[in-house]
C-alpha cells in the first residue's frame, strides 16, 4: 500500500509543484492548486507516519552529534512553543555521537515538542537535555529493550498536565489520542517509538497526573567516532545538460520525472523496462540512470550491474516507494549507493540528480 500511495503522491504532489512554479500570485487558480498540494503533503506525511510506527521506513543513517542536532533546532523550537512557554536546553559537556537518520531524529524531537505544547495550553516550561548513560548486565536483564553498553540520552520534559497510568500504558498505540476529534491522528508518539526502535534505541516515560511528563530516549553511542558534517537542509537545485536515462514501469511516474529533468535542462531518455534501458545504453552514452528499484523481471540493482558492464563509470540513482525492508532485500542501501524516496518534489529530484552527477 505504501508503494502504491507513494507512486500516486509522486505524481499528484510533483505536478502541483510544477503548476505552482508557473502560476503567479493572485491568479484565481493558485489557491485551488495550493489546496491540492497541501492535501498531498498531508497524505505523504500520513504514509511516512504509518511506515515509521510499523518500522518499515527507509532510513539513511549518518554519524550524528546529538548536541549539534538539538542546538540547530533551538530557534525553530522557540518559535514553535510561542512566548508563553519557556524553553531551556541543557546539553552534555561531552558530545555524543550516534548512528541515525538526521531527518528522522529531528522528527522525533518535533513530535515530542508538539506534544509538550499541547499538554501546556497556558504557560509552562520545556526542558531538553542530553547525557551519557552506561547500561550493564543487571539493567539489561530487567529491561529487555536495552542492551549492555553506552547510550546517548535525549530527554524532553514538561510541566504540563501529566498522565495517569492508564493513559501512559496506551500512548504508543497507533491511533490512540487524548486530543479532541480533528486535532490529531494518534500517530505522533507511535512514529517516535518506531523511529527510535529502528535506530536501535528505546524510550522510557515518566509521568504523573498534575506533575508533568518526561520522555527519555536512549540511542546507542558510537565510541571514538566523530560526527559527520551536517548536510545543508536547503540546496539550490542546479541545472545540467547531461543525458539521464529514466527506467520506471509506472508510466505516470516516468512521465513526471522526465518532465522535471527536461525543465532543468537535462537530455532525457525514458525506458519502460530493463530491456529498453539496455538497448538505449548500447546505442549511446548515458551519464546517469534513474531507475526504480522493484520492476518486473529485472530489478533496479540487477539493471545497474548490467549497465556498469556496458558503460563503466555510469552514475546510478535508485528511486522507490517501497519500504526499507524491501529496499534492503534488493541490495540498494549499500555503501556508495544513491537513493531517493518517493514521493519527491521536482526540486528534490533535480538536486539529487545534480548531486550524484557531481
Amino acid at each position: 500500500m505504501a508503494h502504491d500511495f507513494n507512486n500516486l503522491l509522486t505524481v499528484i504532489n510533483g505536478y502541483s509543484d510544477m503548476i505552482l512554479a508557473e502560476v503567479r500570485p493572485g491568479d484565481p487558480l493558485r489557491d485551488s492548486v495550493e489546496e491540492i498540494r497541501n492535501a498531498g503533503e498531508r497524505a505523504a506525511g500520513l504514509t511516512r507516519q504509518l511506515l515509521a510506527f510499523s518500522r518499515k521506513q527507509v532510513l539513511e543513517p549518518r554519524k550524528l552529534d546529538v548536541n549539534l542536532v538539538v542546538e540547530n533546532m533551538r530557534s525553530m523550537l522557540v518559535r514553535l512553543m510561542g512566548e508563553d512557554i519557556e524553553l531551556k536546553v541543557v546539553l552534555s559537556a561531552a558530545s555524543g555521537t550516534i548512528l541515525a537518520d538526521p531527518n528522522q531524529l529531528e522528527q522525533v524531537v518535533m513530535n515530542l515538542v508538539v506534544n509538550v505544547r499541547d499538554a501546556m495550553p497556558g504557560t509552562g516550561r520545556l526542558l531538553i537535555e542530553t547525557a551519557h548513560v552506561e547500561r550493564d548486565d543487571s539493567f539489561a536483564r530487567l529491561h529487555p529493550e536495552a542492551r549492555v553498553g553506552r547510550y546517548v540520552m535525549l530527554a524532553v520534559s514538561d510541566t504540563g498536565e501529566g498522565m495517569d497510568e492508564e493513559t501512559k500504558k496506551r500512548i504508543f498505540e497507533p491511533f490512540f489520542t487524548t486530543k479532541a476529534i480533528g486535532k490529531g491522528t494518534g500517530l505522533g508518539l507511535a512514529m517516535v517509538q518506531g523511529i527510535v526502535a529502528q535506530s536501535g534505541g528505546y524510550i522510557e516515560v515518566y509521568s504523573e497526573k498534575g506533575s508533568g511528563t518526561t520522555f527519555k530516549i536512549y540511542l546507542p553511542a558510537l565510541t571514538d567516532e566523530a560526527a559527520e558534517a551536517p548536510v545543508p537542509t536547503a540546496i539550490q537545485a542546479q541545472e545540467g545538460t547531461e543525458t539521464v536515462l529514466i527506467v520506471e514501469d509506472q508510466a505516470e511516474v516516468r512521465k513526471f520525472a522526465a518532465a522535471v529533468l527536461k525543465k532543468y535542462g537535462y537530455r532525457v531518455i525514458p525506458a519502460e523496462n530493463a530491456d529498453d534501458a539496455l538497448l538505449s545504453c548500447e546505442r549511446e552514452r548515458v551519464d546517469l540512470v534513474l531507475t526504480d528499484v522493484v520492476m518486473p523481471h529485472v530489478s533496479g540493482r540487477e539493471l545497474a550491474d548490467r549497465l556498469e558492464k556496458l558503460q563503466p563509470g555510469i552514475k546510478v540513482l535508485f528511486m522507490s516507494g517501497y519500504t526499507g525492508n524491501v529496499i534492503e532485500h534488493h541490495r540498494v542501501l549499500e555503501q556508495d549507493s544513491h537513493f531517493i524516496q518517493k514521493p519527491f518534489s521536482p526540486e528534490e529530484l533535480a538536486t539529487k540528480v545534480r548531486s550524484v552527477l557531481g
